[in-house]
């Protein structure tokens, strides 16, 4: 049966059938087969989208488009320059810098790569570093989008997983800032490397005046995750605050969109949560088709006999997340392999948390992995150049995110208080 599912699934893939739909079709190929009536497939997709958590998904993607057609991010962009473009190679620095910034408002990585690189891809062509290594610094930043919280791909999980999203969007701080450091660590070496030029001048009162323009973006992470840390307000209720709090900044405070922007950013957000909803519904349908032929429960146990060493089985977990991730969308590969490997999880004894990050960590890092890699796509689609030469550019931030990965897979074990 797990055979017949997973063929069917892989077949249409390869034929170009869109996800959702090549979700929907291998389950009532098993449906079918076993003479299940197919009006179970209404009724699933129906109660996998009735869940009051999926409300902060629309909301943190409108939140995050606004943000990014605004000009927030060219103030975050401006405020880190004025930090750390002193330094040698100080805007590769102030790429990743404001890529972390924007990952804790947008929730995005495809939106945190738009809105950084539309800033500082013009900066750093005039200023001459290297367009690729550049283009693909901002793409492999793009990444942390989705590790430091607010994060779509988190709820989406603790939805499924039934896990807590506040310990969730908890736990993302350390691994996404570490994943930062990691890519500053690479961009300073080739900075050295490639002697880039130093920045302008330290200085107080650009600081202070950048700090002052940039104080509204600033503020949003603040507002929004500590108020769900706090216990203020669920995650639902701040994806609400995240939507209020970046029109009123962009409308009003800012003055950079009209309603027409507004029409505009709201009719692509609406397009994009159609789409992740969508795979949402249709996944309800193989879950149930999964659960009730016991599928998972056979996958654990088959992957058990080929070792009970948690050690070993967490890298096979690990690099299957990461294959996945090279193929398919991120959102997409959390919904199909989440109850696929949570009871060989749970057999393991493994933190629903900590398990989560990895998820979250492993597919991010298929955003720069092509064949999908829509990082590059979106750095490709900003600056110009072929997505084949930043593929290559993006080897050594590649490797330093795969190495963060690993810590943060195996060190829970030796350390288990951290989650």
């Amino acid at each position: 049966m797990a055979l017949i599912l997973f063929t069917s699934f892989l077949v249409l893939l390869f034929l170009g059938v869109p996800v959702a739909i090549a979700i929907a079709l291998a389950s009532m190929v098993i449906l079918m087969q076993e003479g299940v009536p197919l009006m179970l497939v209404a009724q699933r997709m129906f109660s996998g989208t009735d869940n009051f958590s999926l409300i902060a998904v629309p909301l943190f993607i409108l939140a995050g488009d606004i943000m990014a057609r605004g000009r927030i991010s060219e103030r975050l962009v401006e405020f880190a320059d004025a930090l750390l473009g002193f330094l040698r190679g100080g805007l590769s620095i102030v790429a990743v810098m404001a890529g972390m910034f924007f990952a804790a408002i947008s929730g995005s990585g495809a939106a945190s790569t738009a809105a950084i690189g539309s800033s500082l891809v013009p900066e750093l062509k005039r200023k001459g570093y290297c367009e690729t290594s550049s283009a693909s610094l901002i793409a492999a930043s793009g990444t942390i989008g989705v590790v430091i919280p607010p994060s779509v791909p988190m709820i989406l999980y603790a939805v499924m997983a039934q896990e807590s999203v506040s310990r969730l969007f908890l736990n993302g701080f350390i691994p996404g800032v570490i994943m930062g450091l990691v890519l500053i660590v690479i961009a300073i070496r080739q900075a050295y490397q490639r002697d880039y030029p130093p920045g302008s001048p330290f200085s107080v009162a650009n600081i202070a005046r950048t700090f002052y323009r940039a104080i509204w973006g600033l503020l949003t992470p603040f507002i929004i995750l500590g108020g769900i840390f706090s216990g203020f307000f669920t995650p639902s209720e701040a994806a609400v605050i995240a939507v209020n709090y970046s029109l009123i900044a962009s409308l009003f405070i800012y003055r950079d969109m009209g309603l027409k922007d507004i029409y505009r950013i709201m009719r692509r957000s609406i397009i994009t949560t159609g789409v992740i909803m969508f795979i949402i519904a249709t996944s309800s349908v193989m879950s149930w088709v999964l659960a009730n032929w016991n599928i998972p429960a056979m996958i654990a146990q088959s992957v058990l006999e080929i070792s009970t060493n948690p050690y070993v089985l967490l890298l096979l977990i690990t690099l299957l997340i990461l294959a996945t991730g090279i193929f398919v969308e991120t959102a997409s590969a959390l919904i199909i392999l989440t109850p696929v490997l949570l009871p060989l999880v749970k057999l393991l004894d493994i933190c629903l948390v900590h398990f989560g990050l990895i998820m979250v960590m492993g597919l991010a890092i298929g955003m720069i992995t092509p064949p999908v890699a829509i990082n590059l796509y979106v750095a490709s689609s900003i600056t110009g150049l072929p997505i084949e030469r930043i593929s290559r550019s993006v080897i050594p931030f590649l490797l330093g995110l795969l190495l963060v990965l690993f810590i943060v897979v195996y060190l829970p074990l030796f350390v288990p208080v951290i989650f």
